[in-house]
C-alpha cells in the first residue's frame, strides 16, 4: 500500500519547493475540510471557504509582519485557528502556536523568546494576552479580495515555532520547516491503520496549540484530504467526547492516554469508529485489551517528541500490537537504541533518530548550545530509553525517569499502568526515591478516585500479583492532586524532588 510522504523505496516524497499552506489547500473548493461542531449547530467548510479564509488574513498580515517574522496564533479549535496558521505559512512568516489555558507568565516567556508582536486570535484571547503583544482578531477580517500568492519557500524554510510542554525543564522553541508536515504524514496514516479511507473524519480532544494537535490530527487531515472535526470543548468529558464523534461523523480519533483513563473510568464504550490512536505516554496489556472490548479495534500507539514527531507507531491491520511495546519505525524514519559512544545495542539504550528525518526540528530557537546537545553524531537523542524486542521498540522510561534499585533499572510507566487498573485510582506517578541500601525505591504518589478508600497494602500486593516482584512501590503516598503539563502529562521531575526532600529529610 502506498504510504503518504514516500516514494515507494522509502525514501522522502519532498520537492525542492514546498510550502505546507499550499501542501494543504490542494484539494476541489468543493470538498470538506472542516466540520466546526462547537455548540449546537454543525457547520461545515469546504476547501474553498477556508481558502478564502486564509486569503483574508494573508491580506492582512502582509502589511503587517515580513517572511520569517514570528505571529502567535491563539485560538481554540476552529475553522479560525487552521486558517490563521496556513495564512502565516502562505506568506512565508513563522506561525508560533499558544494555548488558552496559559496564564500571563507562560505567555509572556513564549511571546518573548520567540520575538511575537503580533497574535491572531480572538476577544478571548486578546484578554489573556494583556499587551504582551499587538491581537489581531482572526474571524473579524474581510474574506472578499484578491487572492495572495504563496511564497517562494523550500523545506527547509522555517515555518512554525512549537514549544515543548516542558516535562523536564524550560519550555524550549523547536523550529520546524516546510517540511515538517511531510515528515508526519507516513506516521498518522498507519496510526490511523492507513489514513484516507472512504468516509474516514479525524478528530482529537487535544488542543491544536500542542504538536500533537496541530501536526498529529490537523495538518495531515488537512494535506490528506480527509476532514478534521473542530470541538471547542471547555473540559473533556466522556459524554461530551461521546457527542462530538456522533455530530462530527467521526471515525478515526486521536485520543491522549489521560482521555482513555478518563473513558476507562467512566466505562464509555464508542463503537463504531474504524481507527483509534494514542500517543505521549505508554499504555500497557490492560489498557490495549479494555480498547479492543470499548472500541471493537486495537488502539494504535505511537511515539516521537515535538523535536520529532511520528517516528514509530503500531498499525492493527499490519501487524499485532505488543503490550509494552510502541510499535515499529515508521517508513522514513531511521529510529534505533544506541549507547553512550553512539553506536546502536540491542541492549537497553538512547532512543534515538538520525538526521534526515522530515519531522525533525531545524534547531532550538535561540539555543545553539542546546541543539548541539540534542545530537550525538548523526543521531538526534530523544531523552528516552528504549529496548527493542524484535523490530518491536518498547520504551523504558525518560532518561532522568528510569529507577534504578537493588541492582535493577526500572521504568516507571509500566508501573503507572498498572496502577492505573486499580478500580480505587484515578492518577497516579512512579518514580525513585533516594535510599541508602537500594540506591533508590519505587515510590508512587496516588490520587485516589472519589469516595474510593483503597490504602497502599493494597495497592502494593496489586502490583506484586501482576509484574516483576522486584518493582512494586515500597512507599506509596496519597495526593488530592498530581503535578500536571497542560497536556495531561504528570511532570515526574516535581514528584522527584518530593521523594528526594523526603530521603534527605
Amino acid at each position: 500500500m502506498t504510504i503518504p510522504g514516500l516514494y515507494p523505496d522509502g525514501t522522502w516524497d519532498i520537492p525542492t519547493r514546498l510550502n505546507m499552506a499550499a501542501q494543504c489547500l490542494a484539494h476541489p473548493s468543493h470538498a470538506l475540510a472542516i466540520v466546526d461542531v462547537t455548540g449546537d449547530a454543525r457547520r461545515d467548510i469546504s476547501f474553498g471557504d477556508l481558502g478564502l479564509m486564509v486569503d483574508g488574513l494573508a491580506r492582512t498580515l502582509l502589511n503587517r509582519v515580513a517572511p520569517g517574522d514570528r505571529v502567535g496564533v491563539l485560538l481554540s479549535q476552529s475553522p479560525w485557528c487552521a486558517a490563521a496558521h496556513l495564512a502565516i505559512w502562505k506568506i512565508g512568516a513563522i506561525s508560533v502556536p499558544l494555548f488558552k489555558l496559559f496564564k500571563h507568565d507562560a505567555l509572556a516567556s513564549r511571546c518573548g523568546d520567540a520575538g511575537v508582536s503580533l497574535v491572531l486570535t480572538d476577544a478571548e484571547g486578546a484578554a489573556l494576552l494583556g499587551g504582551l503583544a499587538e491581537p489581531l482578531m482572526a474571524d473579524q477580517v474581510g474574506i472578499d479580495g484578491d487572492p495572495v500568492a504563496f511564497a517562494d519557500t523550500g523545506p527547509e524554510d522555517p515555518a512554525v515555532l512549537i514549544y515543548t510542554s516542558g516535562t523536564t525543564g524550560t519550555p524550549k522553541g523547536a523550529l520546524h520547516g516546510h517540511r515538517v508536515l511531510t515528515g508526519h504524514l507516513p506516521g498518522v496514516a498507519i496510526s490511523h491503520d492507513h489514513l484516507g479511507q472512504v468516509g474516514d473524519c479525524l478528530w482529537t480532544p487535544a488542543d491544536w496549540a500542542w504538536i500533537g494537535g496541530l501536526f498529529d490530527v490537523l495538518m495531515p487531515g488537512l494535506a490528506l484530504g480527509v476532514p478534521v472535526v473542530a470541538a471547542r470543548m471547555a473540559k473533556f468529558s466522556p459524554e461530551g467526547c461521546a457527542d462530538v464523534i456522533a455530530r462530527g461523523g467521526v471515525r478515526n480519533v486521536f485520543f491522549p492516554p489521560t482521555a482513555l483513563r478518563m473513558l476507562k473510568a467512566a466505562d464509555v464504550a464508542l463503537p463504531g469508529l474504524r481507527s483509534v490512536a494514542s500517543g505521549g505516554e505508554p499504555l500497557g496489556a490492560e489498557m490495549l485489551n479494555w480498547g479492543r472490548d470499548a472500541f471493537g479495534l486495537d488502539i494504535n500507539e505511537f511515539y516521537g517528541q515535538t523535536e520529532c514527531n511520528m517516528v514509530a507507531s503500531s498499525c492493527g491491520v499490519d501487524f499485532p500490537a505488543l503490550a509494552g511495546c510502541i510499535g515499529k519505525p515508521v517508513p522514513g524514519h531511521d529510529v534505533a537504541v544506541i549507547d553512550e559512544a553512539g553506536q546502536t545495542t540491542t541492549d537497553e539504550g538512547d532512543v534515538a533518530v538520525r538526521r534526515g528525518s522530515a519531522s525533525m526540528m531545524l534547531r532550538y530557537w535561540n539555543r545553539p548550545d542546546e541543539t548541539a546537545a540534542k545530537f550525538r553524531g548523526d543521531w538526534m537523542i530523544t531523552g528516552d530509553r528504549g529496548i527493542w524486542e524484535g523490530d518491536y521498540l518498547r520504551f523504558v522510561g525518560r532518561e532522568d525517569d528510569v529507577i534504578t534499585s537493588a541492582g535493577y533499572r526500572i521504568g516507571p510507566a509500566e508501573i503507572e499502568d498498572c496502577l492505573m487498573m486499580h478500580p480505587g485510582v484515578a492518577t497516579v506517578g512512579v518514580v525513585g526515591k533516594p535510599d541508602a541500601l537500594r540506591t533508590e525505591v519505587v515510590k508512587a504518589y496516588v490520587v485516589r478516585k472519589a469516595g474510593a478508600d483503597v490504602e497502599g497494602q493494597e495497592l502494593q500486593d496489586w502490583v506484586k500479583g501482576r509484574l516483576a516482584s522486584y518493582s512494586y512501590p515500597r512507599e506509596v503516598a496519597f495526593l488530592d492532586a498530581l503535578p500536571m503539563t497542560v497536556t495531561g502529562k504528570v511532570i515526574r521531575n516535581e514528584l522527584k524532588a518530593m521523594a528526594v526532600a523526603e530521603g534527605t529529610a
